[in-house]
């Protein structure tokens, strides 16, 4: 999820509370379908910061759901969809919300991930929570399924990242937001996040708690939303950066680093201030999942839509620039 532009309208007195009648429906109560023609991938509710997962013959794009009067962020809940041609698409009952996290709080329900271990799904999630001195700050949190549609239930109880656990490289309270995780070939799970700064720990083999010490990741410019995927020998961070974002990567043949800054992969996503990116490969093609503002009429840096374009590879590795295309992959 994004900050600066809501700290900056805080700032000045822009941001009003959003009255309950002007947000949107939250979400589907059933399962629906839905047929896809180009980006946004759908029109029927915003949603923003998407994740993806790929379990045998599906794709699972998972991402919040922004809703109000486009004035601030609104997020009370999470949305997954599926696909086995990316062209038709089924939308799942709400599988998780804030309030499925007794000790979250607001309607906070920012970027998360999904990933598969030993036949469980885990949900690491981006939210607010209150510290053990009551100060509110942003916190990570994981939840568990049997399902990668869900439902999920808080796997902990409890924060599993706060805002305390990382002042010492920051002294911000919104830097602990924007999971991702990897688990590698030898089976070690790896935690990725962070705003400003990016750091990553380790996971236990049950993923609901950090194993050693967390570890700050040295990179570029980073803003925020790092995202981690593998190719043949080389390992790639993405992460949004600058402000408005664009999405920038670096490479590594270790998961712990270094990395090597690669350059500017996505440019700004068109009306929307910030841009938070999957990479994965499904059916022998790599895709570059976003967001942008671009739902007519009234899409915006608060009311954002999930697009797909295809992600391609130079010879020596190395990552292509993105085209962001009206025409998604059905051009």
């Amino acid at each position: 999820m994004k900050l600066k532009t809501t700290l900056t309208l805080l700032t000045l007195g822009l941001i009003t509370a959003i009255p309950a009648q002007a947000q949107q429906t939250t979400a589907a109560k059933k399962d629906t379908m839905i047929t896809v023609t180009g980006n946004p991938l759908f029109t029927h509710k915003y949603t923003a910061d998407p994740a993806a997962l790929v379990v045998g013959d599906t794709f699972y794009l998972y991402a919040g759901q922004d809703t109000g009067d486009g004035r601030g962020y609104n997020i009370p809940n999470w949305l997954v969809f599926s696909s086995k041609d990316l062209k038709t698409w089924t939308e799942h009952a709400v599988p998780l919300k804030t309030g499925d996290f007794p000790w979250a709080v607001g309607n906070s329900s920012w970027a998360s991930q999904v990933i598969e271990r030993d036949g469980k799904y885990y949900w690491y999630v981006s939210t607010e929570h209150r510290d053990v001195d009551g100060k509110r700050g942003k916190a990570i949190g994981v939840a568990v399924s049997d399902s990668p549609v869900g439902p999920f239930k808080d796997a902990r109880g409890s924060a599993l990242i706060s805002n305390n656990m990382t002042t010492k490289w920051t002294n911000i309270s919104w830097d602990d937001i924007d999971p991702t995780v990897w688990i590698d070939n030898d089976g070690q799970a790896y935690l990725f996040w962070g705003n400003t700064q990016c750091y990553y720990a380790k996971l236990k083999p049950n993923m609901t708690e950090i194993e050693g010490d967390i570890m700050p990741v040295s990179l570029p410019s980073f803003t925020e939303a790092p995202w981690i995927h593998k190719r043949g020998d080389w390992y790639y961070l993405s992460y949004a950066t600058g402000f408005p974002e664009k999405i920038a990567y670096a490479m590594s043949k270790s998961i712990q680093g270094p990395w090597q800054y690669k350059g500017i992969l996505n440019e700004i996503a068109g009306n929307s201030n910030t841009n938070h990116q999957a990479i994965v490969e499904f059916k022998g093609n790599w895709y570059f999942v976003y967001h942008n503002g671009a739902m007519q009429i009234e899409g915006g840096s608060y009311r954002r839509s999930v697009c797909i374009d295809r992600l391609f590879y130079n010879k020596d590795g190395s990552l292509k620039r993105v085209q962001m295309t009206t025409e998604g992959i059905f051009k």
